[in-house]
């Protein structure tokens, strides 16, 4: 039972991770100490997409459920957990670009209006 809790946990994290990745940007307009935790979190998205990188959370995920008798699965997070969601006819590659592609342009747009408050503050003082 405390393996397939720790399994369902590092599935949390990944979520979580995902959203942070995508969004945390949002957060960085209130609380610019997380720039430092979100840049690196969207190049990382990013090249996981975009070069097919295999995710280090996926086979601690498979190997913490093969512990609690359950069967693994193959392929990565999104193939199992969000692909099916979105993109029921399956993840090409093209498909992995254009995802890499719109976490970099989310996060470009929101950082551009970081940017952007930052120094209509700066030049108001």
């Amino acid at each position: 039972m405390l393996y397939r809790i720790a399994a369902d946990a590092v599935v949390l994290m990944h979520v979580l991770f995902i959203v942070f990745a995508l969004f945390g940007g949002l957060l960085a307009i209130r609380w610019r100490w997380l720039i430092a935790l979100h840049l690196p979190a969207v190049a990382w998205g990013a090249a996981v997409e975009v070069f097919h990188l295999y995710c280090p959370l996926t086979p601690l995920e498979n190997g913490l459920r093969v512990k609690a008798g359950d069967q693994g699965f193959s392929g990565g997070f999104i193939e199992h957990y969000l692909i099916p969601l979105i993109y029921p006819a399956g993840l090409t590659p093209q498909t992995q670009l254009w995802l890499g592609a719109g976490v970099v342009v989310i996060n470009g747009v929101v950082y551009f209006c970081v940017i952007r408050r930052h120094r209509r503050q700066r030049n108001a003082l």
